[in-house]
């Protein structure tokens, strides 16, 4: 029996809360939870629609509460009207090119709303009112370059933030665990790496290589442009992504960090490919610079070693399955 499963038949009458449960990743927590007996709270800037990636009775099931985790007000009403067993901190600001236009921002939203949640969360313990495990959820990112010698990458090795995103996921695992060894806060952290499927938002990757590639049909001589297609990442399915937060919560130790990965690399030129083949188009892949980053990382590609030693966590999910999702998800 995997973790995941374990924690599904662990979840009656237990409290969750999610921040940044209204996003991408949030929804499909969500939903898992609640499939799984789970009494779940969100709470984020704006409560989502049913029907996409919540069903109705998912959302109804679900206790959503406006919360903005730079404000320590807001951040208090959350947890102590939750009152959570766990705690999945996923609110922040995740498209690299928005933190770089806003660094201040940033570190206000990524690595301030990490410290106003743990801080209330370590008042709360002292107290003896609760004592949550709270999954703190970082980025591949963190890791910067390294040299191709060095893949897969393990959580052993030093992390470089290239980017102001990454420098803010670096500072927020700081003080995540600061928190673990000087407030006793059970956190564990994640370094998860790329993950798409239905509901991802069109500035990223997959879902903007989709979307171009439909847009495409018909078309006497098509051409799809990409940026630099050498660049290479680790996929996984948002699903996938969800099992192993599931498996980290049950069996995850608290005071480590753990890559959430495939261990696959693909170049953006192959992803792209295969995007093409997916949608039936045969199409020209141009590369055009107003789509090439000014400050990249070339490769990341991770070793899940360390989660699966801990929870047995295994993708279950296909590069396929990830594009299949989002075709479906933008043609129905």
């Amino acid at each position: 029996m995997t973790a995941a499963n374990r924690g599904a038949a662990g979840g009656q009458g237990r409290r969750a809360l999610l921040t940044g449960g209204g996003g991408f990743v949030g929804q499909w927590m969500a939903a898992a939870l609640v499939e799984r007996g789970w009494e779940v709270h969100s709470a984020g800037l704006v409560a989502p629609s049913a029907g996409f990636i919540l069903s109705a009775g998912q959302h109804a099931a679900v206790r959503w509460h406006s919360a903005d985790v730079t404000r320590v007000s807001d951040v208090r009403a959350a947890v102590e009207e939750s009152r959570p067993d766990a705690i999945v901190h996923l609110a922040g600001i995740s498209f690299v090119p928005a933190a770089a236009e806003s660094p201040a921002k940033a570190f206000d939203v990524n690595v301030g709303g990490a410290a106003h949640l743990l801080a209330e969360v370590s008042r709360l313990r002292h107290a003896g009112t609760i004592d949550p495990v709270v999954l703190v959820v970082g980025s591949a990112e963190q890791y910067g370059a390294h040299p191709d010698a060095d893949l897969p990458l393990t959580e052993r090795h030093e992390q470089r933030p290239l980017t102001v995103y990454a420098a803010s996921k670096a500072a927020q695992e700081v003080a995540a665990l600061q928190a673990w060894r000087g407030e006793g806060v059970r956190v564990i952290c994640t370094r998860s790496f790329n993950h798409s499927g239905k509901g991802h938002d069109q500035h990223f990757l997959a879902p903007a290589l989709v979307t171009r590639a439909l847009a495409l049909r018909g078309e006497k001589h098509p051409r799809l442009r990409i940026g630099n297609g050498d660049t290479i990442r680790d996929y996984l399915h948002v699903a996938d992504v969800v099992d192993a937060y599931l498996g980290l919560l049950e069996q995850g130790t608290p005071g480590e960090a753990y890559n959430v990965c495939s261990g696959v690399g693909t170049s953006v030129r192959e992803l792209t490919e295969r995007v093409l083949q997916r949608v039936g188009v045969d199409a020209e892949i141009v590369m055009h610079p107003d789509l090439v980053r000014a400050v990249e990382v070339h490769a990341l590609v991770g070793s899940a070693a360390k989660l699966h030693a801990a929870t047995g966590w295994t993708p279950r999910r296909t590069r396929d399955d990830i594009i299949d999702d989002l075709i479906h998800a933008a043609t129905h």
